[in-house]
C-alpha cells in the first residue's frame, strides 16, 4: 500500500512492560477448562483419592518403626512382668530417662520383634503407595486430555478470530509479531498449563491432607511446621513481583524478534542486493539481547525462589527434628511417630517448594495468555448483514450488470486525516476505468473501500444500486477478482494454484484459464507441467510467471468486476502486450478498474481518472486528457 496508508499503519504496537492483570488473566485461563468440567471433576476425585492414600502410608511406616523398637527393647526386659512394673523399675534404679521413654511406647516386657506383624504392616504401606501412584497417573492421564482439549480449542477461536480481524489491525502491526501471537505464545501457554496444573492441584491437595495428618500425631510439631508458612509467600511474593514484568517484556521482545526475522527473511534477496546484511545482523543481535536479558533476568529472580523456600522449610525442619527428639526422650510421642511427623515435614515443604519453582512457568504462561486473550478481545469487524447481492442473469459466464457508483465517499485511515474526500465517480457497466496518479494520491484507497477492506466514513459505494455496506463481504467479493501488484501463491502446484480462484473449476476450464493468461507459454518448460511444485512464496518461478498465475487465477473465478492494481509491472514488454490482449477479453462485459503507473496499459480505458491528494483532479479518455494538456498531460511528458 502506498501513501498515508504506508506512512500511517506500520506502527508496531507499544512495549508492554508489566502484566496488566494476572489473577485475571489466571481466572480466565481456569474457565476455558469448563468445557470439560466433566473430565476436570474426575481428576480432582482422583487427585483427592490418590493423595489421601499416599498420605496415609508415613504412619503406617511409622508403626511398622514402633513395632520394631518395641521388639527390640521388649526383648532386653524380662519376662513376666508388666509395662507399668518395668517403668517403675527403671525410676527405683534412677534411669528416669529410659523410665519416660518406656512409659511412651507399647511395650511387653520379655517379647521380641513380631516380624509377621511388620511384614503386615510393609505389605500394607507398599499396596497403599501402588493404588496412590495408579490414581495420581489416572489423574495426569485425563488432566493432560482436558488440556489438550482446551488448547485444541483455543487454537480454533484464534484462527477463527484472525479472519474476522479488519484489515487494519494487519496493517498496524508487524506480521511476524502476528504469528509471535499465534504460534509461540499459544505454544508457551500449552506448556505452562499442563506443567503448571498437575503441580499446583497435586501440591495444594498434598499441603491440606499433610496438615491434617500433621495435627493428628501433633499439634506443637504442626505448628513449628506452619510457622515459617507466612514468610515462604512473602518471599515468593516479593520475587514474583519483580520477575513478571521481565516474563511480560520476554515475550513480547520475542515477538519483535520473530517479527525482524520474518521481515528479514521474506525480503533475504533484496537485503543482499542492498549490501543490508550487516544492518541486519545488527538489528538481529540487538533484539536477541533484548530477549536474552529479559529472559535472564526472569529466569534468574524465578530461580531465587525454589532455593530460598527450600532454605525456610529447612528451618521448620530443624525445629521439628530437636522438640521432636525431646518429646521422644521424655515419652510424649513414640519413635515411629515422629519418624512419621519428620516425613510429613518433608511432604509439607516439598509442595510449597514445586509451587514456587513452578512460578516462573505460570507467570511466563500467563504473560503469553495475555498476549493472546489481546488478540481475542480486539475489535473485529462490524458484523456481517446476511443479505447477499442479486445474482443476476449470467451471460457467457459472466454476470451481467455491474454498475459501480462512489457517491460522495469520504475515508481516512486515521480520524481527522482523510485520505479520500468527498469523491464521487460512476462506472458503467462493462466499462474500464483507469485510475493514475502520484504516489499517495488515494489509488489503492479506492480498491480497498470497493473490497470493503475498509467502510467509507461517509457516503456511499454502490454496486448495482445496492449500497455494499448492506450486504454481506463475502457476497460483494465474491463478484470481484483481483490481481495486485504484490503476488501471493501458496505451496503446492501451479494447478492449484491456478484453481483457487474457483476450486470446483474442472481441469479443462483451469487449463483454459491458463492459456487466456499466457501461463500455458512457460508451464510446458517446467519438469511437471501444471504439476510442478510452487514453493512457499514462489521463490522458484519468476516474479513474471507468478504474475501470470495470479491472473489466470482471476480469469478462472469468472468476476462481475475485474480489479487490476499495477498487473503488469513485473513483467517485460512483450509479455505485457500479451497480457493487454488477454485483459481486453477478458474486461470484455465486465467493470473493469485498473491503476496503473504505465500509462501504455490504460490507453484503451474508456474512463481515465487522475487523482490528487485524494481527489479527482481530471477525467476523461485518453485523447481527450491529451487535448486538455492538463495533469495528465503532464504525466505522459515525464
Amino acid at each position: 500500500m502506498t501513501g498515508p496508508l504506508a506512512r500511517s499503519m506500520r506502527m508496531a504496537e507499544p512495549p508492554v512492560t508489566r502484566s496488566r492483570d494476572f489473577r485475571g488473566s489466571a481466572l480466565r485461563l481456569l474457565r476455558r477448562l469448563t468445557p470439560q468440567r466433566g473430565l476436570t471433576v474426575a481428576v480432582m476425585l482422583l487427585g483427592i483419592g490418590g493423595i489421601a492414600i499416599g498420605v496415609i502410608g508415613p504412619r503406617i511406616l511409622g508403626h511398622a518403626t514402633d513395632l520394631l523398637f518395641n521388639g527390640v527393647i521388649g526383648r532386653e526386659l524380662p519376662a513376666g512382668l508388666t509395662k507399668q512394673q518395668a517403668v517403675d523399675a527403671a525410676r527405683a534404679r534412677g534411669d528416669t530417662t529410659f523410665a519416660d521413654l518406656l512409659s511412651g511406647m507399647n511395650v511387653v516386657p520379655g517379647q521380641g520383634v513380631d516380624f509377621s506383624a511388620v511384614g503386615r504392616t510393609l505389605a500394607l504401606a507398599l499396596t497403599l503407595y501402588l493404588i496412590a501412584g495408579l490414581m495420581v497417573w489416572l489423574q495426569a492421564r485425563l488432566l493432560n486430555v482436558a488440556v489438550q482439549r482446551t488448547m485444541v480449542a483455543l487454537r480454533a477461536d484464534v484462527e477463527d478470530k484472525v479472519h474476522r480481524l479488519p484489515l487494519r489491525y494487519f496493517d498496524s502491526r508487524q506480521r511476524g509479531e502476528v504469528l509471535s501471537r499465534v504460534t509461540n505464545d499459544v505454544d508457551n501457554l500449552q506448556t505452562a498449563l499442563s506443567m503448571s496444573i498437575t503441580q499446583l492441584l497435586t501440591s495444594v491437595l498434598t499441603v491440606f491432607a499433610v496438615l491434617v495428618m500433621m495435627l493428628t500425631i501433633s499439634p506443637l510439631l504442626t505448628l513449628l511446621t506452619v510457622v515459617t508458612v507466612p514468610l515462604s509467600l512473602w518471599v515468593t511474593r516479593s520475587i514474583a513481583r519483580r520477575s513478571r514484568r521481565l516474563f511480560v517484556a520476554q515475550w513480547t521482545n520475542t515477538g519483535r524478534l520473530n517479527a525482524h526475522i520474518e521481515e528479514t527473511y521474506s525480503g533475504f534477496t533484496v537485503v543482499k542486493t542492498f549490501g543490508h546484511r550487516a544492518h541486519a545482523q545488527e538489528q538481529f543481535r540487538d533484539l536477541n539481547d533484548d530477549v536474552y536479558h529479559a529472559s535472564f533476568g526472569a529466569q534468574f529472580l524465578s530461580g531465587l525462589v525454589s532455593p530460598a523456600t527450600v532454605f525456610i522449610g529447612n528451618l521448620s525442619y530443624v525445629g521439628v527434628a530437636v522438640v521432636g527428639g525431646l518429646q521422644v526422650a521424655t515419652g510424649q510421642i513414640t519413635l515411629g511417630s515422629i519418624q512419621a511427623f519428620i516425613q510429613y515435614v518433608r511432604q509439607f515443604n516439598q509442595p510449597l517448594t514445586q509451587i514456587a519453582g513452578m512460578y516462573n512457568t505460570l507467570q511466563s504462561g500467563i504473560a503469553s495468555a495475555e498476549r493472546v486473550f489481546d488478540l481475542l478481545d480486539t475489535e473485529e469487524e462490524p458484523p456481517d448483514s446476511p443479505r447477499a447481492l442479486p445474482s443476476g442473469d449470467d451471460r457467457r459466464g459472466v454476470r451481467v450488470g455491474g454498475r459501480v457508483e462512489f457517491d460522495h465517499v469520504w475515508f481516512g485511515y486515521d480520524p481527522g486525516t482523510p485520505v479520500i474526500e468527498d469523491l464521487s465517480l460512476v462506472a458503467e457497466p462493462g466499462t474500464t476505468v483507469a485510475i493514475v496518479g502520484p504516489t499517495g494520491a488515494g489509488k489503492t484507497t479506492l480498491v480497498n473501500l470497493l473490497m470493503r477492506f475498509y467502510d467509507v466514513d461517509s457516503g456511499r459505494i454502490l454496486l448495482d444500486g445496492v449500497d455494499i455496506s448492506t450486504v454481506s463481504r463475502q457476497s460483494l467479493r465474491s463478484r470481484i477478482g483481483m490481481v495486485l501488484q504484490d503476488t501471493w501463491l501458496f505451496a503446492g502446484t501451479i494447478h492449484d494454484n491456478i484453481a483457487y480462484g474457483r476450486p470446483e473449476a474442472t481441469d479443462d476450464e483451469v487449463l483454459e484459464a491458463a492459456r487466456a493468461a499466457y501461463v500455458d507459454r512457460f508451464v510446458h518448460t517446467l519438469p511437471k507441467g501444471y504439476q510442478t511444485l510452487v514453493n512457499d512464496g514462489g521463490t522458484n518461478i519468476s516474479a513474471g510467471e507468478k504474475q501470470l498465475i495470479t491472473i489466470a487465477r482471476a480469469v478462472l473465478a469468472r468476476p462481475q468486476l475485474l480489479i487490476l492494481d499495477e498487473a503488469t509491472s513485473s513483467v517485460d514488454t512483450r509479455t505485457e502486450v500479451l497480457i493487454q490482449h488477454a485483459m481486453a477479453e477478458l474486461r470484455r462485459d465486465r467493470t473493469s478498474f485498473i491503476i496503473a503507473h504505465r500509462l501504455s496499459t490504460i490507453r484503451d480505458a474508456d474512463v481515465i481518472l487522475v487523482m490528487e491528494a485524494g481527489r479527482i483532479v481530471e477525467s476523461g479518455s485518453h485523447s481527450e486528457l491529451l487535448a486538455r494538456r492538463g495533469e495528465y498531460w503532464t504525466m505522459t511528458q515525464a
